[in-house]
């Protein structure tokens, strides 16, 4: 479960990458229209460029900060859902190791069954056979 938690930690890293460059790469080409214009720019203006600018850049701001704050919450609930992950297979592992534990108390119970109910062992009386029945053949003969 390590690994998803590391998989999850590394998509966000990306995409928090991915949206830096884009707002880099977003602000360069947004620039060089508004340093025209700046350029350009008579004082006579209602709204200035450099107003204009001042908002573009505010709006631009706002719209990647909300970009890095989905990527935050999107990096919470996939946290989430690894812990729920690695704690369903924790729970998982546990009964399976419960139910192991009951398999063996069985059949050491059944062992103990089994054993308590075989006869002694006795000792073999062949040797006292062998003898009565050699002197049985020799009277016979």
């Amino acid at each position: 479960m390590g690994k998803l938690k590391s998989y999850q930690e590394q998509l966000q890293e990306i995409v928090a990458k991915g949206i830096n460059a884009a707002e880099e790469q977003q602000k360069k080409l947004a620039a060089k229209p508004f340093d025209y214009a700046e350029k350009l720019e008579a004082e006579a203006r209602e709204y200035s460029v450099k107003t204009l600018r001042k908002r573009y850049n505010g709006y631009s701001d706002s719209l990647f900060g909300q970009l890095r704050s989905l990527n935050s919450r999107f990096g919470s609930f996939a946290g989430d859902l690894v812990a729920k992950l690695e704690k369903e297979a924790a729970e998982g592992a546990d009964a399976v190791s419960e139910a192991a534990e009951g398999v063996s108390e069985a059949a050491q119970d059944a062992k103990k069954s089994v054993e308590a109910k075989k006869p002694a062992a006795r000792k073999t009386t062949a040797h006292k056979t062998t003898a009565t029945t050699k002197k049985s053949t020799a009277a016979s003969a």
